[in-house]
């Protein structure tokens, strides 16, 4: 292998000379050359910039794959330029396990068949997830990343090269300062008076000489520090266009965060939805399911019987706990004994509200009706609410002025 020993001499001796006005400079020793207070400015932004760049990917990382196993895995893949293997998302994985315990349990079954609504819900919902992942890599990781290696190490390498440029140039002022007081020095001995004994005509032209070598260097010196200069200017410049453009930095990232949050938004209207969607399917199969229960405002707790003494019911009392206002009920119809027509079986229109009185409600969330028996519903309005016998535990009937209908408790905050 060809060395080009001159080169390799020249770059060391650079090197140690950088070195050297470094170390000085450390100790107080030595000039630095100060940067202007807006291109420090920059320099702190520029920093401010990648450490806080670093900290949200790594975070982001975090909330998008809590497993650092995954992640470890996923960052392998990429550092060897190969696509990362689709991986099966939690809910997705949730999904198909309750959908074999269905299958196991028996799918026509009360439980197989919840088992198999939850389990779809959870699938659609690790497919949200797995496309909100998807989306948010695309567009908010990779940016990042792109500025950490891409940008960013231009920047680093620029730098670099300026902090060597200063160095070069604080070592040519320190030298030619000394030039110059050398120079200083041997003129002052130059102009002297001669003596003309047998050794001071030589000390006298020695002198001369000496002043004239330094006069030499002085010029050197100059010239280098000339170079210097006009090196560490184009570099200063070089690096100031680049700091400056963390500014069109900051615009593309706060794009990309508007990207993500809308990402973000998407997916939990989805899994809000989706969850609704469940909710409604649960209410509508409870009652079959579950015949019998009350589920009123506060913890369920069966009632006592209606023939049951005083005792009887007292106790019961006691054992629920502190009185809770409880939703009012219409009276059975007249009937046959011990009847209690279901709700499908009512005309909710024509249900009167009994007559002991009503409860307020306020609306959660807004609800559109599924069929003309229920009662849609806008978010925060007020609404009167009560119970009919044999009513599934998760509807009430619901009034508003001349509207009447069936809606779902889980959409109600009652009032007492």
């Amino acid at each position: 292998m060809d060395f080009n020993m001159k080169k390799l001499a020249s770059d060391a001796g650079v090197f140690f000379t950088r070195a050297v006005q470094f170390t000085e400079e450390k100790l107080g020793q030595a000039e630095k050359t100060e940067l202007d207070a807006h291109f420090e400015n920059l320099l702190v932004r520029a920093d401010n910039t990648k450490n806080w760049t670093e900290k949200i990917l790594r975070q982001t990382e975090v909330l998008l794959q809590p497993n650092p196993s995954a992640r470890v895995e996923e960052f392998l893949y990429e550092k060897l330029d190969r696509k990362v293997p689709s991986r099966v998302t939690n809910g997705e994985l949730l999904a198909q396990y309750m959908t074999e315990a269905a299958n196991d349990f028996g799918p026509t079954s009360p439980y197989g068949k919840t088992l198999i609504k939850v389990g779809e819900t959870e699938r659609r919902l690790g497919g949200a997830e797995r496309d909100f992942i998807h989306s948010s890599s695309i567009n908010f990781l990779n940016p990042l990343r792109n500025f950490l290696e891409g940008d960013w190490r231009t920047i680093s390498k620029e730098r670099r090269i300026l902090q060597n440029r200063r160095l070069d140039l604080d070592a040519c002022k320190a030298r030619l300062k000394k030039a110059k007081a050398a120079e200083a020095k041997a003129a002052c001995e130059g102009d002297a008076v001669p003596d003309f004994n047998e050794t001071r005509p030589r000390n006298y032209i020695l002198s001369a000489s000496a002043s004239a070598l330094w006069s030499d260097e002085v010029e050197k010196a100059e010239h280098e520090l000339r170079v210097a200069q006009t090196e560490f200017d184009r570099q200063a410049e070089v690096t100031r266009l680049l700091l400056e453009g963390i500014s069109s930095t900051h615009v593309n990232h706060l794009r990309c965060l508007h990207e993500f949050a809308e990402a973000q938004t998407t997916y939990y209207a989805q899994c809000y939805q989706y969850m609704l969607d469940l909710q409604k399917q649960l209410g509508n199969s409870r009652g079959e399911m579950l015949p019998g229960t009350f589920v009123g405002n506060a913890e369920s707790v069966s009632p006592p019987p209606d023939n049951a003494s005083p005792t009887v019911a007292a106790a019961a009392s006691s054992v629920a706990g502190p009185a809770v206002p409880t939703i009012p009920v219409v009276p059975t119809a007249v009937g046959a004994p011990g009847s209690a027509p279901s709700v499908e079986a009512l005309n909710a229109s024509d249900v009167k509200p009994p007559a002991s009185g009503t409860r307020k409600a306020r609306v959660l969330y807004d609800y559109e009706a599924a069929d003309s028996s229920e009662l849609s519903l806008l978010s925060d309005e007020m609404i009167t609410v009560y119970s009919l016998p044999g009513m599934d535990p998760d509807w009430l009937v619901g009034e508003r002025g001349n509207q009447k209908g069936k809606v779902p408790v889980t959409y109600l905050e009652l009032l007492s």
